[in-house]
């Protein structure tokens, strides 16, 4: 019995690794075409998926800036910005996060919002893998394009559609 136990939860362990890896080697190279975010949207899906190449040098920056200055020093986990959030944290008040970049777009792709420890822990499992396998560049532009931009609008493309009325490759620095 206790066997029978411990296989089921070896085979379950083993295919969720195997799943895994499959996913993010595959989201590589292929655009994630849904998100469960996307999907528990009430105002619909609108996006497009654009190449980072096909994205203004400007935005790419601005995001950098704003959500993770360190973000091409780090592997993953910015620990001094996750320090920071504890203690900020600790001292009561409104609830402030160190995620990166790279754990935000582990969490737009592969999971859930919200919070508690189990989702934290998946969000760093993905954050090691997609930090291994995708780099740097190809975070940034996955994430460019999950990243809710809008009510119902999700990547720079439909965002910028949306309320700058042309493409995420002609924006400026302002």
């Amino acid at each position: 019995m206790v066997r029978t136990i411990f296989r089921y939860i070896a085979k379950g362990i083993a295919s969720f690794v195997v799943l895994t890896v499959v996913l993010v080697v595959a989201f590589k190279w292929l655009p994630v075409p849904v998100t469960a975010t996307m999907l528990m949207d009430p105002e619909g899906i609108t996006k497009d998926w654009e190449s980072l190449d096909n994205i203004d040098r400007d935005l790419v920056s601005a995001v950098i800036a704003s959500e993770d200055s360190r973000f091409c020093e780090h592997a993953g986990f910015d620990t001094e910005a996750i320090e920071q959030a504890i203690a900020r944290n600790m001292e009561g008040g409104r609830i402030r996060g160190g995620s990166t970049i790279s754990q935000q777009t582990a969490k737009n792709v592969f999971l859930w919002q919200g919070g508690g420890y189990f989702r934290k822990g998946l969000e760093a499992w993905f954050t090691f893998w997609i930090e291994l396998v995708w780099g740097k560049r190809r975070i940034m532009e996955v994430y460019l394009n999950v990243a809710e931009t809008g009510i119902g609008t999700y990547g720079a493309e439909a965002g910028t559609q949306r309320y700058f009325g042309h493409s995420a490759a002609r924006l400026s620095a302002d």
